[in-house]
């Protein structure tokens, strides 16, 4: 056991550790075992459950020198949420693995739980779980669990020709902060800090599939590369219109031409802003607006009709 305030990993040991990241947390409705057992139950009133994992890894998905432990933990339960938004379900619980060096404080384990539990509790989720290992550098395993409410979930295969193409929340705003942050510029602090943690536009999802969604994604690797999985579901064309992403392009203007990048770019194929598009027979709900086309064609994603020359999105293995 440690002697100082503020004991290392290896000082403190796993399981006080634990004790310490639940010992306060109150867990939300549907959690009947919590942690400390062998694993978590959850009620599914539904009969089924959205899951979805993801991971993020230091130096590949944040820089602790750019973020701090509170960012870190937003982040990974925001770009989770995300991807169960993106089916029509609304995100309730979370398990999460970690794996940090034995010299790590304890407070900085402490900052990223408090991280987590802000984004979860933000719309009514919680932590209901996890592990802690040593590991060479910080990695975050999110796992998500969701749920779709007696409703069909939204597939990427359901779009045709004739929908209407809409997105929820805002795009380019992740890649033009992290160019900024690349170039070491100042300024333009709230560009800088969605690319630090994300704004999905919590309970979009769910509204999108009430309202009739017939395909949806959340814009993880880019507008172009994430519909482009629609596109090749759903077996369509799908046009955009820049004059519709025209706010998205003067927001970010400023910090491109800083950086010396096209902004249109930005928005076509910056990722991380954790958006949801997707794709409607007609009207769209509210919150979301029109950005381009479906129609009978070669799957795949046009801009204003022609093909895009430039990179689609983010790669993981680029």
């Amino acid at each position: 056991m440690a002697d100082g305030p503020d004991p290392t990993l290896r000082e403190l040991g796993e399981f006080p550790m634990i004790a310490r990241l639940t010992a306060t947390r109150r867990q939300p409705p549907g959690v009947t075992v919590g942690p400390g057992d062998d694993a978590a139950v959850l009620a599914a009133p539904d009969g089924r459950v959205a899951v979805t994992t993801d991971m993020l890894v230091e130096g590949r998905h944040f820089r602790r020198d750019w973020s701090t432990a509170h960012d870190i933990g937003r982040k990974a339960i925001a770009q989770n949420a995300a991807d169960v938004e993106s089916m029509g379900a609304r995100a309730t619980a979370f398990v999460v693995a970690f794996g940090a060096p034995p010299d790590t404080p304890a407070s900085l384990v402490q900052e990223l739980a408090d991280g987590m539990w802000r984004e979860a509790g933000s719309f009514g989720a919680g932590i209901v779980g996890g592990d802690l290992v040593s590991s060479p550098q910080w990695v975050v395993s999110v796992t998500a669990i969701g749920d779709l409410a007696g409703r069909a979930p939204v597939l990427r295969s359901g779009a045709r020709a004739g929908s209407v193409v809409a997105v929820a929340g805002e795009l380019g705003r992740s890649a033009a902060g992290y160019a900024l942050l690349i170039a070491g510029l100042d300024g333009s602090a709230e560009l800088r800090r969605r690319h630090l943690v994300p704004e999905p536009p919590y309970g979009q999802g769910a509204r999108a599939a009430v309202a009739g969604a017939q395909a949806m994604t959340d814009v993880s690797d880019g507008l172009l590369a994430d519909l482009g999985h629609i596109a090749t579901a759903s077996a369509v064309t799908i046009d955009l219109a820049t004059a519709a992403l025209h706010p998205d392009v003067a927001a970010i203007a400023p910090a491109a031409a800083a950086t010396g990048l096209d902004p249109l770019a930005l928005v076509l194929a910056g990722g991380e802003d954790h958006a949801l598009v997707g794709c409607f027979r007609g009207d769209v709900p509210d919150g979301w607006r029109i950005i381009g086309a479906a129609r009978t064609g070669a799957a795949g994603v046009l801009v204003d009709g022609r093909e895009w020359s430039g990179p689609t999105g983010w790669q993981s293995f680029g």
